[in-house]
């Protein structure tokens, strides 16, 4: 079992989503999406450090509303920055350097199972770079002007979900050769930074209740799954708010 820390990724400005509340902050059946996403990882012992990557203007709701749940699971706040890829950058100066992996996830994808994170952990210990996707089921069209143009074969399509788990010297090394890169802003995740430098990344295959919260009408589709799901038989408290759990 490798030692992991992990960085959980809100610093997003949710312009998808809309309303007057950023989308890792919206209440999932009673709790907040990014806290879900941050217990799946806090309670396991391969985790040795959660990196929490906020916006600094939302420092002091994050700190006011949730910092009690945060400190206990001893989870550390930095700022993220305008593009996915620059608040990872940053998250990575925090991270503890006997880390042995480091796992990057999306704090609006709160739909996790230990079963997935086990299997995604292990196969990334072994090959040195993994991620969770599912088959895309859906028929896909190319559009332009509101037409369609193409129909795209599906056949060998993924889509992309997180957490995207690396060896941790494996990620810094590609970090450190981003600037290099002619196309970075186009680099849409980890994964694709990785491809881009010539690395192999294997996948474990997960289902499309993996979701990633992007739209309102993501909301009660989420709610929906974690209700569905059995209750996990808790050994002790899992925080200082116990009774709000589930």
């Amino acid at each position: 079992m490798k030692n992991v820390s992990v960085i959980v990724c809100a610093a997003g400005a949710s312009a998808r989503f809309g309303g007057n509340r950023k989308k890792p902050f919206v209440e999932i059946s009673g709790r907040a999406a990014f806290l879900r996403s941050i217990e799946y990882f806090a309670e396991r012992s391969d985790v040795k450090q959660v990196i929490l990557a906020i916006s600094k203007e939302d420092q002091d709701l994050v700190e006011l509303k949730w910092g009690p749940m945060l400190s206990f699971h001893g989870v550390k706040l930095c700022f993220g920055g305008a593009e996915r890829f620059e608040t990872v950058a940053k998250a990575l100066e925090k991270v503890n350097p006997e880390a042995e992996l480091i796992a990057v996830h999306d704090a609006v994808r709160c739909c996790l199972t230990k079963e997935w994170l086990d299997a995604v952990f292990a196969k990334a210990g072994e090959t040195g770079a993994a991620m969770l996707a599912c088959p895309v089921v859906a028929t896909l069209k190319r559009v332009q002007d509101n037409k369609i143009v193409e129909t795209v074969d599906r056949t060998g399509l993924y889509e992309a979900q997180t957490p995207q788990v690396f060896d941790a010297k494996l990620l810094r090394e590609a970090y450190a050769k981003l600037s290099s890169l002619k196309q970075k802003d186009k680099i849409t995740d980890d994964a694709q930074l990785l491809e881009a430098m010539g690395r192999t990344v294997h996948i474990v295959e997960t289902d499309h209740s993996n979701i990633k919260i992007t739209r309102k009408s993501d909301v009660p589709i989420a709610e929906a799954i974690i209700q569905s799901r059995p209750k996990p038989k808790a050994e002790g408290p899992s925080g200082p708010y116990i009774e709000a759990q589930w």
